[in-house]
């Protein structure tokens, strides 16, 4: 399998990647946008490199990379900066791979950036939503903020001690991703919402409400005693190639 690493920066800030190549030209494309990182690095857990040599052998060219503040990339966590990173990745894919347009898969945090972005930006062609919050307005309660930035620092996702400059800016960049807010707008481009009916990180309910509020076309797919770390669920992967074979084949 061909693949390739890039690295793209993004105001100032280093974003790395791996780009795995299907083995036909002009494949879909599938970016994969991680979640909010639940501890340091494990050396034993392949990450989402796997799952894009995954969508790679099934025919579709996939990018892993990380956000700011996780993995190789530099910079600090913040869901603002978040948003743009994917937008330049966008960018990025649209200027190296001649304008093919991009399939989203996102996970937890990462599904609600990809639902931001994709209600914003035509380039997207279609959707999955994984594990995906409805919204984040529970950050501004001070405890939960300061609960989340103190884990942000002890994963190593918030590196700096002087970020961020204002605690309630930083909350407010995950309030404004509003993902119940703003997923009509990925209509009539197809969307997948896949949820574990076990998850007790994002309760199945969040699923139900964004599915309730979407435009079509629209799937749900909910899995019985499965729990949040959908990326790992052999089960997950199947129902996601499946309907990205029938909407981005």
């Amino acid at each position: 399998m061909l693949s390739q690493r890039v690295t793209m920066l993004v105001e100032g800030v280093a974003l790395v990647g791996e780009l795995y190549f299907a083995a036909q030209e002009e494949a879909p494309v599938v970016v994969l946008c991680h979640g909010l990182p639940a501890g340091p690095p494990d050396p034993a857990d392949p990450g989402y490199p796997f799952l894009a040599q995954r969508l790679a052998r099934s025919g579709f060219t996939a990018l892993a990379f990380n956000f700011r503040g996780a993995g190789f990339s530099g910079g600090n966590l913040g869901m603002a900066g978040w948003v743009r990173d994917l937008t330049a990745v966008l960018g990025f894919l649209e200027a190296g791979l001649g304008g093919v347009p991009a399939t989203l898969m996102g996970f937890s945090a990462g599904a609600a950036v990809a639902c931001r972005v994709a209600s914003e930006d035509q380039r997207v062609s279609a959707v999955a939503l994984m594990a995906c919050p409805a919204g984040f307005e529970h950050l501004r309660r001070p405890q939960e903020a300061q609960a989340m930035l103190e884990h942000c620092r002890k994963v190593g996702t918030v590196r700096d001690s002087t970020y961020p400059p204002s605690l309630s800016d930083w909350v407010e960049g995950f309030v404004r991703l509003d993902p119940v807010g703003c997923i009509g707008s990925i209509s009539p481009r197809p969307l997948l919402i896949v949820h574990g009916e076990a998850d007790d990180l994002v309760p199945v309910a969040n699923a139900r409400r964004l599915f309730d509020t979407a435009g079509e076309p629209k799937e749900m797919v909910l899995l019985p005693g499965v729990g949040h770390r959908l990326r790992r669920e052999e089960k997950v992967v199947a129902a996601a190639l499946e309907w990205l074979q029938r909407v981005a084949a």
